[in-house]
Parts: C-alpha cells; sequence; structure tokens
C-alpha cells in the first residue's frame, strides 16, 4: 500500500509529521508526505492547471499512489480532494483541524489512532462525497459571506485556548456587532435573493462553524444548495443559530434556500467569504460541483 500524504502542520491540532508517518507506516504501508504549501502555494487560493500538473507529478514521484491521505482540517480537504480525483484514488482523512466538519458530517472517527487504521487498512470501504469549487478554489463543505466571515475573524486569536468552541465565542461576537450585505443570488441564471441579508451559505455538505450545518443537503443530487438568511433584528439571530446548530436553517420560513448546478453571488463591494474555514475572496463568486466528486475512505 502506498499512501501519498498530503500534510498541513499548521492545521489546529497538526501532530508533528513524523509522528503521521509512523502511525500510517504501522503496517507496512509505504508513507510519502509532501506538505501542502508545496501543492497549492503558500496563499492557497486554488490550483490552475499549471500547478495542479505540477502537484500531480509531485503525488507521482517514485510511483503512483493507491490512496492519498490528507491531515489537516477542513480547508486542507478540498485541495487534496481534487488531487485524488485527479489521480482516480480515494481520499483518506486524519481529521487535524479545530472544528473538522467534513470528518463530523461523514461519520469519520475524530480520533487520529482510528482514522489512521482506517487510513492504512488494504480492505476499507469508501464512499462518494461531493467536491464544489469556489470558482477554482476546491471546498468540501460550504462557502459563506455575511456573519460567518465575522465570526471567523473573531474567533481566530481564541482557537489556541478554546479549540471548538471559540467558533461559538467567534459566532456571539458576530451576532452583536456585525453588519448585514447587500448582495444577489443565482441558482442556474435564476435570480432567487436581492437585497440585504446576514448570512449566505453555499454548501455540499453543508457543514461549517464547528457543528453546525445549513440542513437539507442531498450529497447525491449533483446540485449545489444555497441558504440565504434575510437582514432582520439581531433578536432573531438566536433562531438562526438555533436552526443551524440542529441542522434545521434551510427549514425556517424566510430563509431563500434553492439548489442548482451553478450559483452565483454578487456583494455590494469586495466582501469576503468563508470557504471551508479559509477567508478569501471569490471574484467572481461563481460556485459549481466538479463532476464525478471523490471517493473517501471509511471504515
Amino acid at each position: 500500500m502506498r499512501l501519498a500524504l498530503i500534510a498541513n502542520p499548521r492545521s489546529g491540532t497538526a501532530p508533528d509529521p513524523k509522528a503521521l508517518d509512523k502511525l500510517l507506516g504501522a503496517d507496512g504501508a509505504q508513507v510519502v508526505t509532501t506538505p501542502i504549501e508545496e501543492l497549492t502555494g503558500p496563499e492557497g487560493d486554488g490550483l490552475d492547471d499549471e500547478s495542479l500538473v505540477a502537484a500531480l507529478r509531485t503525488l507521482r514521484a517514485g510511483g503512483a499512489p493507491d490512496r492519498v491521505v490528507v491531515a489537516g482540517g477542513d480547508g486542507s480537504i478540498g485541495p487534496a480532494a481534487l488531487l485524488a480525483a485527479e489521480l482516480s484514488v480515494p481520499l483518506a482523512v486524519l481529521p487535524a483541524g479545530t472544528a473538522n466538519d467534513f470528518a463530523r458530517a461523514q461519520g469519520l472517527p475524530l480520533d487520529l489512532a482510528q482514522a489512521g487504521a482506517i487510513a492504512r487498512a488494504t480492505g476499507a470501504g469508501t464512499r462518494h462525497a461531493e467536491l464544489a469549487l469556489a470558482g477554482r478554489r476546491p471546498f468540501v463543505n460550504a462557502a459563506s459571506a455575511g456573519l460567518s466571515v465575522a465570526a471567523a475573524q473573531a474567533a481566530r486569536s481564541h482557537k489556541p485556548r478554546l479549540g471548538r468552541l471559540a467558533y461559538a465565542v467567534g459566532a456571539m461576537r458576530a451576532a452583536a456587532t456585525a453588519e448585514s450585505l447587500r448582495c444577489t443570488v443565482r441558482c442556474d441564471g435564476r435570480e432567487r435573493f436581492a437585497g440585504r441579508a446576514w448570512q449566505v451559505v453555499v454548501g455540499a455538505t453543508g457543514a461549517f462553524g464547528g457543528g453546525s450545518e445549513i440542513g437539507g443537503t442531498d450529497a447525491r443530487d449533483g446540485l449545489l444548495d444555497v441558504a440565504v438568511v434575510p437582514a432582520g433584528s439581531r433578536v432573531g439571530l438566536v433562531r438562526r443559530a438555533y436552526g443551524m446548530r440542529c441542522g434545521r436553517l434551510t427549514a425556517q420560513d424566510d430563509v431563500t434556500h434553492d439548489r442548482g448546478a451553478i450559483v452565483e453571488v454578487t456583494l455590494a463591494g469586495r466582501a469576503m467569504f468563508n470557504v471551508d474555514g479559509e477567508l478569501c475572496r471569490c471574484d467572481p463568486a461563481r460556485f459549481a460541483l466538479r463532476p464525478g466528486g471523490f471517493e473517501v475512505v471509511v471504515a
């Protein structure tokens, strides 16, 4: 078994790369480790055609891998999933981030020893998963604008001390101080929302923010989900928070929910997006699914 390990040592709970090599090689697997920055660049903006070819060449050096393994947070999984799909091999996940929303959404073990045992197991099964693109940046959970960006910014300084709870602290601060944004949302060319909103979420799994979900997503329908929370009173954000924690945001009557192969979001100014926990600008903000998705290794 040859494993191509893509490691992000800057992720929230990332162990030493040597410890990962030992974990994955416990049953005799051959492990070749590549830091994620060598594949995506320090900014991680996405993989254009030239950098994609170079990254695939790096992962094939010395022999094609049987699996790609990613050790990092949610923001590391998208690029690794794209590379695994291009190599036509499954992706195993070692959740080493702060939130690990993808692992939770997929029911994967959060314990690294258990995840490592699955990653190196020759008889492990696979499950299909959708892979979305924000422009050329791959993601697996959600891309959002509005309160989630403010919450992520507020949570940053608390992550080393509070871990996953930092997202709750960030959400409370965002709810108290952030402003709504003006946006237009189109699904497959149809305008679905135009006005002020607290939040716009484009979802694959729909998981985000350390355990929240928009709800209503279907990993088999070949479509992205979009949820728009209209602007209103700050007091009403309590109901929104409850809906997200219960995975029923899209079930709230005044939340715009739709599905489409292509979702386009136009924001006033140059607002930021939170793409699987990574803050970036998406210009243009065009979201689509990569045909074929990818296979994730499961027990």
